[in-house]
């Protein structure tokens, strides 16, 4: 009998971060792969990116509605708890073997609760990893509920087994968004129309003297901030009239604040030299990535798929405090003229070599691997109804 695996996913950058894995799962003869999607995946502001997930040959097993409006503080807490209650319904329902959890959004801890509480081995991928705002917590939180543990490189495992996990349960595989970003290294060429495949909001943008990537979320823990911190930004990009690709933020507390401020820069300036996105399929993304002059902002991307693309970044804030970066990052904060240099100085740079500080390219098929054959312990003491 095959092993089932249930992949949660509640967002699409964590698509990216463990698509390798589906992948790897799906055509592993031993394991068969349940999956969830739900949470900004299936809402149609952030990108409906569940589409995009379904058109790379991943069907859905279930889907969970469980955002509440308002991106802030208390809704967040508030999704977290509906996600529980849904996700608790959903497990009793597939009775997966495993249930597999990335990184350290909140919905992700609320999948990790619910199999714990039902007695389902949990493992996780991207811990032991150090970052700022509330996610550190969140991440750590899920460590210490997981029973299985997938890290990026040997730093973050011993930071896991720091934190009293049994070191057999913690596996140095590498993060699995690395996987995508090696695979576009053979073949990096910009290969497709990005305005005509994904549309977009604003000017059809000459490419031809290179461009800058811009992807800027709120900060959880200074999420009153956000309108100011993202003004700052656009500011920088408005009088440096870089070609620019401009994403919409995650849902978090704030992120109404940073789209207001996308809204009010756009409609105030009109500007011809920047276009706007929502979301799209994540070897696309990386092609774009690495073919641009710098990424701006503060995503993980510019820290974790850029190191081992070398493309320049410039990372602003406090979001990614803590986490290992390469040579590629300047950090600034968010003072307008040091943002302003940063981009100047690392639009000229070109790209830096490739670091593997986050992997080699073969973390999903060690992880589907591990998963076939991992003991699991107390198996017939799943609690279902």
């Amino acid at each position: 009998m095959k092993r089932k695996i249930c992949a949660v996913i509640t967002a699409r950058a964590s698509y990216a971060r463990i698509r390798s894995v589906l992948k790897e799962i799906k055509k592993h003869p031993d394991l068969e792969l349940q999956l969830v999607l739900g949470a900004s995946l299936l809402l149609d502001r952030y990108g409906m990116a569940a589409n995009i997930i379904e058109r790379d040959g991943f069907h859905a097993s279930e889907y969970i509605y469980i955002v509440l409006e308002g991106e802030n503080p208390i809704t967040m807490a508030k999704t977290t708890g509906i996600g529980l209650l849904e996700l608790a319904t959903t497990f009793n329902n597939l009775k997966p073997d495993v249930v597999l959890t990335v990184a350290d959004r909140y919905e992700t801890i609320a999948t990790a609760i619910a199999a714990s509480y039902m007695n389902i081995p949990v493992a996780h991928i991207q811990g032991g990893e150090i970052t700022g705002s509330i996610d550190g917590k969140v991440r750590h939180a899920i460590t210490k509920l997981s029973n299985f543990h997938f890290v990026s490189n040997e730093n973050c495992a011993k930071r896991v087994i720091q934190m009293g996990e049994d070191p057999e349960s913690v596996f140095v595989t590498g993060c699995p968004s690395i996987d995508l970003a090696a695979e576009v290294l053979k073949n990096p060429k910009l290969d497709f129309d990005v305005f005509s495949r994904y549309g977009g909001v604003g000017a059809i943008l000459d490419l031809r003297h290179g461009y800058t990537v811009v992807i800027q979320h709120s900060v959880t823990t200074e999420y009153e901030f956000a309108f100011e911190q993202i003004s700052k930004t656009l500011q920088v990009i408005y009088e440096l009239k870089l070609p620019t690709f401009w994403f919409w933020p995650n849902v978090d507390a704030g992120s109404d604040k940073v789209s207001k401020g996308i809204r009010i820069f756009r409609e105030k300036y009109n500007p011809d030299f920047i276009h706007f996105y929502k979301n799209m399929r994540p070897g696309d993304f990386l092609k774009l990535l690495y073919n641009s002059k710098c990424i701006v902002g503060n995503s993980s991307a510019g820290i974790r798929e850029a190191s081992f693309l070398g493309v320049p970044s410039v990372n602003i804030g406090s979001r990614q405090q803590g986490r290992e970066r390469g040579k590629n990052v300047i950090d600034v904060d968010y003072k307008k003229e040091k943002i302003k240099k940063a981009v100047m100085e690392q639009v000229k740079h070109g790209l830096y070599p490739s670091e593997h500080i986050y992997g080699d390219g073969t973390a999903g098929r060690k992880i589907a691997d591990i998963l076939s054959n991992i003991e699991i312990k107390n198996e017939k003491k799943f609690y279902y109804v």
